[in-house]
């Protein structure tokens, strides 16, 4: 399948990159880069370096700098440090980016692939809001669009009400759910069910050197944050997992409903069922031992 990533790297957003660049399911078309983890800039520079890393020769087009309507976004760093892989600091500047903006890309890619086509959306939604605002007919034209993001079942991770995707540009994630585009929503129902630790990592390491070596000195600080801090051993594998439900469909249980985003107030970014909202499938379940090792074996593979 034709795989677009709309990504903000970000240490699980390296992971999902390389199980992508892994999988023999997936013909990686390009990376479209977004604020969320880091600013744009890092996001984009991060990108092309993974890429790089992963011997990925795919157009890495920079994406929105901020949520609509809004000048500037500022991310936090307490999660994924100041450049976005945690104490891996010194992240050279390479490749150069491609000349469409992500939306672009994104409605061009579209056009051309068609059902063919599938977007993982691994932060804020304002690339492919920006994509429905360039041609509405997008909402058609991709075969599916995999979210990552919101909690239909239970409370955020940013407030009690909404997800960190979701709350940076409700905006824009309610035009995406109101549009009809085919989407899978994968959100904190289940990407917190997968606890990735220090031993699992080690694994990474010991396999895949230049890869897993990369992806295990990154995620130290951000293993350090879930253990200490929250007290959970090991961190969740949010972005990966969404990916996973791209290439293994089959091991993700979903209902149907459509979903409303409220924009303001206590509520605003949570992921609302609503009955009057295009249908989409939400994941409530998932078996996470499947989509652990699928991860595990696949970005160990990496050389």
């Amino acid at each position: 399948m034709k795989v677009i990533l709309d990504t903000d790297p970000g240490i699980d957003d390296a992971l999902a990159i390389a199980y992508a660049a892994a999988a023999p399911e997936i013909d990686l078309v390009g990376l479209t880069t977004i604020y969320g983890n880091v600013d744009i800039s890092h996001a984009s520079r991060n990108a092309r370096y993974l890429a790089d890393l992963l011997k990925l020769d795919i157009p890495v087009a920079r994406g929105a700098e901020a949520p609509l309507g809004v000048a500037q976004f500022q991310p936090s760093g307490h999660l994924h440090g100041s450049e976005g892989f945690g104490d891996v600091t010194e992240i050279p500047d390479l490749g150069a980016e491609h000349p469409e903006s992500a939306a672009a890309f994104l409605l061009r890619m579209a056009r051309e692939h068609g059902d063919n086509l599938t977007i993982v959306s691994l932060g804020p939604l304002t690339n492919i809001a920006e994509a429905l605002q360039l041609d509405p007919e997008f909402a058609q034209m991709p075969g599916r669009v995999i979210v990552l993001g919101g909690s239909v079942g239970g409370p955020g991770n940013a407030t009690d009400a909404a997800e960190a995707n979701m709350l940076s540009d409700p905006l824009a994630a309610d035009a995406v759910f109101a549009s009809g585009l085919p989407i899978t929503l994968v959100g904190l129902d289940v990407t917190l069910k997968p606890l990735y630790g220090i031993a699992d990592f080690a694994v990474l390491s010991a396999a895949s050197p230049m890869v897993g070596g990369f992806l295990n000195r990154a995620v130290q600080s951000h293993l350090n944050f879930f253990c200490v801090t929250l007290g959970i051993d090991g961190c969740g594998l949010q972005d990966p997992t969404a990916v996973v439900a791209c290439t293994h469909p089959q091991l993700f249980e979903t209902v149907e409903s459509g979903i409303r985003v409220p924009i303001d107030g206590d509520r605003a970014g949570a992921t609302e069922p609503a009955e009057d909202r295009p249908p989409i499938s939400v994941c409530r379940d998932m078996d996470t031992q499947a989509v652990m090792q699928l991860l595990t074996s696949r970005i160990a593979s990496l050389h």
